[in-house]
């Protein structure tokens, strides 16, 4: 995309904001008339960016020389982004063996807000289950990805989520909070979450937690696949490779419990 047409399809103090930091990020450290000159706004403007980021965590000034640096905020919301870089590159090779041994799907969820999202899908080649859920937000109260998460959050967070409204999806759906609670507690003794025909009918799945250098809960990896080949009765038997998968990815993040 052109510099001009870039412009013109963004808002213009979000540009210039984004800007100051490019320009931080080259140079090191800068004063007010510089960043104005290189930019082409004017000192005024350059100013009240700078201050406003600096609001924020963003940019820092040097008492001293009075010159402006990136700040440390940067760091908080870079490391997010690094964290589920880490899992991925753990988890993909992981992921492609336990495919092959289990001969179903298997998927690598994170929490964002009160959603599981899927960031990375394996694909045996004779599974039956052909959608590709990259990417996808799940209902937290319907996935084996999502009880692993709400067993292992804030106590008052997953009161909140469980207040509701949660949709039913099929008939074997679990809503009531109660009884979710009573499965969060029974998923954190057991090492796993697992649903029947609970997102959609005709699909089982089983997920385990994968734990990061300081034991936190940062993702999870779970194994999908039709009823008939993945039947309830089998869940604790696959449980025990995919926690197998697990333990080896969070090995992979410094993880030592």
């Amino acid at each position: 995309m052109h510099e001009v047409e870039r412009r013109s399809t963004s808002v213009q103090s979000v540009d210039r904001a984004v800007s100051v930091m490019e320009l931080l990020a080259r140079r090191g450290s800068v004063g007010v008339t510089e960043v104005a000159n290189e930019i082409g706004i004017h000192k005024s403007t350059a100013y009240r960016l700078l201050t406003t980021l600096r609001a924020r965590g963003l940019v820092e000034q040097d008492a001293t020389t009075e010159q402006y640096r990136l700040g440390f905020a940067l760091v908080l919301l870079a490391s997010t982004v690094t964290a589920d870089l880490d899992v991925l590159r753990c988890a993909r090779p992981v992921c492609e063996r336990l495919s092959e041994q289990t001969h179903e799907t298997v998927t690598v969820a994170v929490l964002e807000d009160d959603d599981a999202v899927v960031i990375h899908q394996t694909v045996s080649k004779s599974s039956a289950l052909s959608v590709d859920w990259t990417g996808r937000h799940t209902p937290i109260h319907a996935t084996a990805a999502g009880q692993i998460f709400l067993s292992h959050m804030p106590e008052d967070q997953r009161r909140r989520i469980l207040r509701g409204p949660l949709e039913r999806f099929t008939e074997n759906t679990l809503f009531a909070p109660a009884t979710l609670e009573e499965r969060a507690r029974e998923t954190r003794d057991r090492g796993y979450g697992s649903t029947v025909e609970e997102l959609e009918i005709g699909l089982n799945a089983v997920g385990v937690p994968v734990h990061s250098s300081d034991g936190a809960v940062v993702a999870t990896v779970s194994v999908s696949g039709p009823a008939f080949r993945l039947p309830a009765e089998d869940i604790p038997e696959v449980a025990k490779v995919v926690k197998d998968a697990a333990s080896e990815i969070s090995w992979c993040l410094g993880f030592r419990g």
